[in-house]
C-alpha cells in the first residue's frame, strides 16, 4: 500500500510523531510519502491507498495549513481511508474538561472544513519551553504546573505514548488491508 502522511507542526512534536508513524508503516513493508501540509498544493490524493493527517492544537485551533488543506481537499479526502492524528497536551491527561475541549475543537474543525476523518486519534504532545517565547513559556508553565505538579518545568518533556500510537496506526492499517 502507498500511504501519504502530511503534517503541520509548531514546535516540532507533530513532525516527530509523523516521522515516527512513517517509519513504522515503512517497516511493515508499505510505501510512505511524508510531507508538510504546506507543500501539498496540487497533490493527487487518488494515487494513495490511505491518507494520514497530523496537526496540533494551539489556543483551541489547529494550524492554518491543516484547516486550509482539509477545506480545499474535503471531497477528495472523503473518497479514501483517512486517519487524523490530533496532537495536544490536553490528550496527556484524564481531565474530563480537557477532553471535552478536544472534542469541541475537532467538531468545530470538521464543521469548518467539511471533512470528517474515518478515524480520529488524540495524541499527547510535548511541553517544550525551549521553543516558547516568554509569553508562551509563562502560560504553558501554569498549565503544566496544574496538570503535572511534580514536573521540573525547566526542561522539555514529551508526553506522547508511543506504544498506544503504534497500536492505533497498526489497527488503522489492518482495517485498510482487510
Amino acid at each position: 500500500m502507498k500511504i501519504l502522511i502530511a503534517y503541520a507542526t509548531t514546535e516540532g512534536q507533530t513532525r516527530k510523531i509523523a516521522r515516527w508513524v512513517a517509519d513504522r508503516i515503512f517497516d511493515q513493508g508499505h510505501t510512505v510519502e511524508l510531507a508538510p501540509l504546506s507543500e501539498l498544493e496540487g497533490i493527487k490524493l487518488a494515487r494513495f491507498d490511505g491518507v494520514i493527517l497530523a496537526a496540533s492544537i494551539h489556543l483551541g485551533n489547529y494550524q492554518s495549513e491543516l484547516t486550509e488543506f482539509a477545506h480545499r481537499s474535503a471531497m477528495r479526502l472523503s473518497k479514501q481511508p483517512t486517519l487524523f492524528l490530533s496532537v495536544s497536551l490536553a490528550a496527556a491527561g484524564h481531565d474530563a474538561e480537557d477532553w471535552g475541549g478536544l472534542e469541541r475543537t475537532t467538531e468545530v474543525f470538521q464543521a469548518a472544513t467539511g471533512w470528517s476523518p474515518d478515524r480520529l486519534v488524540h495524541v499527547a504532545g510535548a511541553y517544550k519551553p525551549s521553543k516558547y517565547d516568554m509569553f508562551q513559556r509563562f502560560v504553558m508553565r501554569r498549565v503544566i504546573a496544574q496538570k503535572d505538579p511534580d514536573k521540573d518545568l525547566s526542561f522539555d518533556h514529551e508526553y506522547t505514548d508511543w506504544a498506544a500510537l503504534g497500536a492505533e496506526v497498526d489497527s488503522w492499517l489492518a482495517a485498510l488491508s482487510g
